[in-house]
Protein backbone atom coordinates (compact mmCIF):
# COMPACT_ATOMS: atom_id res chain seq x y z
CA UNK A 1 0.00 0.00 0.00
CA UNK A 2 1.17 3.67 -0.67
CA UNK A 3 0.70 4.74 2.73
CA UNK A 4 3.48 2.22 4.50
CA UNK A 5 5.99 3.05 1.81
CA UNK A 6 6.41 7.04 3.30
CA UNK A 7 7.57 7.72 6.06
CA UNK A 8 5.12 9.04 9.04
CA UNK A 9 6.19 12.87 8.41
CA UNK A 10 5.63 12.45 4.54
CA UNK A 11 1.90 10.78 5.32
CA UNK A 12 0.88 13.69 7.98
CA UNK A 13 1.99 16.86 5.76
CA UNK A 14 0.25 14.72 2.90
CA UNK A 15 -2.57 13.84 4.68
CA UNK A 16 -5.32 15.66 3.06
CA UNK A 17 -4.09 14.65 -0.47
CA UNK A 18 -3.82 10.96 0.77
CA UNK A 19 -7.55 11.45 1.93
CA UNK A 20 -9.30 12.85 -1.34
CA UNK A 21 -7.09 10.29 -3.63
CA UNK A 22 -8.24 7.58 -1.25
CA UNK A 23 -11.79 8.65 -0.22
CA UNK A 24 -12.75 11.07 -3.39
CA UNK A 25 -13.74 14.55 -2.86
CA UNK A 26 -14.85 15.27 0.65
CA UNK A 27 -16.66 19.05 0.66
CA UNK A 28 -20.09 18.98 1.75
CA UNK A 29 -22.15 19.83 -1.08
CA UNK A 30 -24.47 23.62 -0.41
CA UNK A 31 -27.83 22.77 0.13
CA UNK A 32 -29.85 25.10 -1.89
CA UNK A 33 -31.79 28.32 -0.23
CA UNK A 34 -35.04 26.65 0.37
CA UNK A 35 -36.79 27.29 3.62
CA UNK A 36 -39.88 25.09 2.79
CA UNK A 37 -40.62 22.78 0.25
CA UNK A 38 -43.55 23.88 -1.44
CA UNK A 39 -43.73 22.81 -5.22
CA UNK A 40 -41.99 19.30 -7.15
CA UNK A 41 -38.81 21.48 -8.54
CA UNK A 42 -37.81 22.69 -4.67
CA UNK A 43 -38.50 18.81 -4.01
CA UNK A 44 -36.16 18.04 -6.82
CA UNK A 45 -33.49 20.07 -5.92
CA UNK A 46 -33.61 18.82 -2.51
CA UNK A 47 -33.24 15.74 -3.48
CA UNK A 48 -30.44 16.35 -5.24
CA UNK A 49 -28.77 18.00 -2.77
CA UNK A 50 -29.59 15.10 -0.67
CA UNK A 51 -28.16 11.86 -3.07
CA UNK A 52 -24.65 14.08 -3.14
CA UNK A 53 -24.47 14.56 0.96
CA UNK A 54 -25.35 10.74 1.05
CA UNK A 55 -22.18 10.27 -0.55
CA UNK A 56 -19.97 12.42 1.17
CA UNK A 57 -19.19 11.92 4.86
CA UNK A 58 -18.97 14.76 7.29
CA UNK A 59 -15.87 16.07 7.79
CA UNK A 60 -14.24 16.87 11.62
CA UNK A 61 -13.94 20.55 10.68
CA UNK A 62 -17.12 20.88 10.57
CA UNK A 63 -17.95 19.93 13.78
CA UNK A 64 -16.70 20.68 17.67
CA UNK A 65 -15.62 17.08 19.07
CA UNK A 66 -15.39 16.46 22.23
CA UNK A 67 -13.90 13.47 24.71
CA UNK A 68 -14.80 12.15 27.47
CA UNK A 69 -14.56 8.49 29.57
CA UNK A 70 -17.23 5.78 28.74
CA UNK A 71 -19.33 4.20 30.91
CA UNK A 72 -20.28 0.39 31.01
CA UNK A 73 -17.43 -2.70 31.35
CA UNK A 74 -14.25 -2.90 30.32
CA UNK A 75 -11.62 -2.62 33.09
CA UNK A 76 -9.20 0.05 33.85
CA UNK A 77 -9.70 1.00 29.07
CA UNK A 78 -12.81 2.59 30.95
CA UNK A 79 -11.49 4.06 34.02
CA UNK A 80 -8.33 5.73 32.48
CA UNK A 81 -9.06 6.68 29.04
CA UNK A 82 -11.30 9.10 27.09
CA UNK A 83 -12.83 7.16 24.55
CA UNK A 84 -16.18 8.27 24.42
CA UNK A 85 -16.68 10.82 21.70
CA UNK A 86 -19.26 13.83 22.14
CA UNK A 87 -19.99 15.71 18.57
CA UNK A 88 -21.53 18.70 18.39
CA UNK A 89 -23.09 20.65 15.23
CA UNK A 90 -24.44 24.40 15.07
CA UNK A 91 -28.17 23.91 13.48
CA UNK A 92 -27.51 27.42 12.05
CA UNK A 93 -24.44 25.50 10.19
CA UNK A 94 -24.56 26.41 6.55
CA UNK A 95 -24.25 22.96 5.61
CA UNK A 96 -26.98 21.71 7.33
CA UNK A 97 -30.66 22.56 5.06
CA UNK A 98 -33.03 25.06 6.06
CA UNK A 99 -36.16 22.96 5.22
CA UNK A 100 -34.27 20.19 7.53
CA UNK A 101 -34.10 22.24 11.03
CA UNK A 102 -37.61 21.69 12.02
CA UNK A 103 -37.28 17.93 11.51
CA UNK A 104 -33.97 18.18 13.37
CA UNK A 105 -35.86 20.38 16.19
CA UNK A 106 -37.76 17.34 16.91
CA UNK A 107 -34.98 14.72 16.46
CA UNK A 108 -33.79 13.06 20.38
CA UNK A 109 -30.30 14.35 19.62
CA UNK A 110 -31.37 18.00 19.32
CA UNK A 111 -29.75 20.02 22.67
CA UNK A 112 -32.17 23.43 22.83
CA UNK A 113 -29.84 25.03 25.33
CA UNK A 114 -27.03 25.04 22.87
CA UNK A 115 -29.18 24.93 19.96
CA UNK A 116 -26.71 22.59 18.46
CA UNK A 117 -27.02 18.40 17.52
CA UNK A 118 -25.70 16.40 19.64
CA UNK A 119 -24.19 13.09 19.06
CA UNK A 120 -22.22 10.60 21.24
CA UNK A 121 -20.62 7.21 20.65
CA UNK A 122 -19.19 4.66 23.09
CA UNK A 123 -19.40 1.54 20.93
CA UNK A 124 -15.91 0.57 20.47
CA UNK A 125 -12.62 0.72 22.83
CA UNK A 126 -11.25 2.97 20.28
CA UNK A 127 -11.60 6.76 20.59
CA UNK A 128 -10.86 7.05 16.58
CA UNK A 129 -13.37 4.71 15.52
CA UNK A 130 -16.37 5.71 18.21
CA UNK A 131 -15.40 9.44 16.09
CA UNK A 132 -16.07 7.85 12.90
CA UNK A 133 -19.20 6.26 14.30
CA UNK A 134 -20.27 9.73 15.69
CA UNK A 135 -20.01 10.99 12.35
CA UNK A 136 -21.74 8.34 11.03
CA UNK A 137 -25.02 8.84 12.68
CA UNK A 138 -24.61 12.81 12.53
CA UNK A 139 -24.67 11.84 8.67
CA UNK A 140 -27.61 9.59 9.34
CA UNK A 141 -30.24 12.27 10.87
CA UNK A 142 -29.41 15.19 9.09
CA UNK A 143 -29.87 12.71 6.26
CA UNK A 144 -33.05 11.21 7.20
CA UNK A 145 -34.35 15.04 8.66
CA UNK A 146 -33.46 16.49 4.95
CA UNK A 147 -35.64 13.53 3.16
CA UNK A 148 -38.34 13.59 5.77
CA UNK A 149 -40.08 16.95 3.84
CA UNK A 150 -39.50 15.28 0.64
CA UNK A 151 -42.65 13.54 -1.05
CA UNK A 152 -41.63 10.96 -3.97
CA UNK A 153 -44.16 11.69 -7.19
CA UNK A 154 -45.75 7.99 -7.80
CA UNK A 155 -45.05 6.57 -11.12
CA UNK A 156 -47.26 5.91 -13.88
CA UNK A 157 -47.44 1.90 -12.77
CA UNK A 158 -48.48 3.07 -9.45
CA UNK A 159 -51.03 5.40 -10.74
CA UNK A 160 -52.13 2.72 -12.68
CA UNK A 161 -52.99 0.66 -9.42
CA UNK A 162 -54.64 3.28 -7.94
CA UNK A 163 -57.12 4.16 -10.59
CA UNK A 164 -57.86 0.23 -11.07
CA UNK A 165 -58.47 0.04 -6.70
CA UNK A 166 -60.79 3.16 -7.06
CA UNK A 167 -62.48 1.84 -10.43
CA UNK A 168 -63.14 -1.86 -8.28
CA UNK A 169 -63.97 0.06 -5.27
CA UNK A 170 -66.79 2.10 -7.44
CA UNK A 171 -68.11 -0.96 -8.93
CA UNK A 172 -68.19 -2.66 -5.60
CA UNK A 173 -70.23 0.33 -3.93
CA UNK A 174 -72.76 0.30 -7.01
CA UNK A 175 -73.03 -3.64 -6.79
CA UNK A 176 -73.92 -2.81 -2.71
CA UNK A 177 -76.51 -0.04 -3.49
CA UNK A 178 -77.83 -2.01 -6.43
CA UNK A 179 -78.31 -4.89 -4.00
CA UNK A 180 -80.10 -3.07 -1.04
CA UNK A 181 -82.61 -0.96 -3.37
CA UNK A 182 -83.45 -4.29 -4.81
CA UNK A 183 -83.88 -5.69 -1.47
CA UNK A 184 -85.92 -2.60 -0.16
CA UNK A 185 -88.08 -2.65 -3.62
CA UNK A 186 -89.16 -6.01 -2.79
CA UNK A 187 -90.34 -5.45 1.11
CA UNK A 188 -92.61 -2.81 -0.45
CA UNK A 189 -94.07 -4.66 -3.70
CA UNK A 190 -95.60 -8.36 -1.68
CA UNK A 191 -99.04 -8.83 -2.34
CA UNK A 192 -100.86 -10.09 1.16
CA UNK A 193 -104.15 -11.12 -0.52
Amino acid sequence: MIIRALSRRQVVSNSSHFFRAIHGNNVLPAPPDLKVLENPEDMSKARTWATKFKGVAIPRSHVELQFARSSGPGGQNVNKLNTKAVIKCQLNSTWIPAWARSELLKSPYYVSSSHCIQVSSMSTRSQAQNVEDGLAKLHATILSASLAPIKNEPSAEQKKKVEKFQAAEKERRKSDKKYRSDVKRNRSSKDWF
